[in-house]
């Protein structure tokens, strides 16, 4: 019993710990007003990739011997456990997801950050990505997510008739 409550003491260390990322990841995000839509691909790789390596974490041969002797103990931490376990294999799989469907996005980006606004014949493809974005994705297609998405297409646009005007 002894080892027990030591075990399940790291356990609830653990998931003060992986709480406090999950709070941290559903902070509304501050960032810089002239941003353009490549920031919201990066944003989200780091995401996946922090989310994926706390996944391989949790998977670890380590953690998985804790979690199986805390389950023969029949351990009450084990419901938080496997609670938040779910909650970061979702949040895990949403950045994945994400940033597979702004990778559609990414072939875009180049060309629009450097046309002059007489020739911005890439926008109607971009909008037509954009709306299977939306259509498609069972994560992005939220508000929150093409509002910022399309702030950052439309900051791009601005950057790039700006850079027109002082060049013209």
């Amino acid at each position: 019993t002894e080892v027990v409550q030591k075990l399940e003491e790291v356990i609830m260390i653990w998931i003060k710990q992986i709480r406090l990322v999950l709070v941290e990841s559903e902070q509304i995000r501050r960032e810089a007003d002239d941003l353009g839509p490549s920031s919201e691909l990066e944003y989200w790789k780091t995401r996946m990739s922090s989310f994926n390596s706390l996944l391989d974490e949790i998977k670890s041969s380590r953690v998985k011997k804790i979690i199986s002797i805390l389950q023969a103990a029949r351990s009450n931490t084990l419901k938080q456990w496997k609670e938040l376990d779910a909650n970061i294999t979702i949040a895990a799989n949403e950045a994945k997801d994400n940033v597979r469907y702004l990778y559609t996005l990414d072939k875009f980006f180049g060309p629009l950050a450097k046309a002059s606004p007489v020739m911005m014949k890439h926008v109607p493809s971009l909008m037509n990505t954009v709306c299977m974005i939306y259509c498609t994705s069972p994560y992005y297609n939220t508000s929150e997510h093409m509002t910022s998405l399309l702030l950052k297409i439309t900051n791009q646009m601005i950057n790039a008739c700006k850079m027109y005007l002082c060049e013209g």
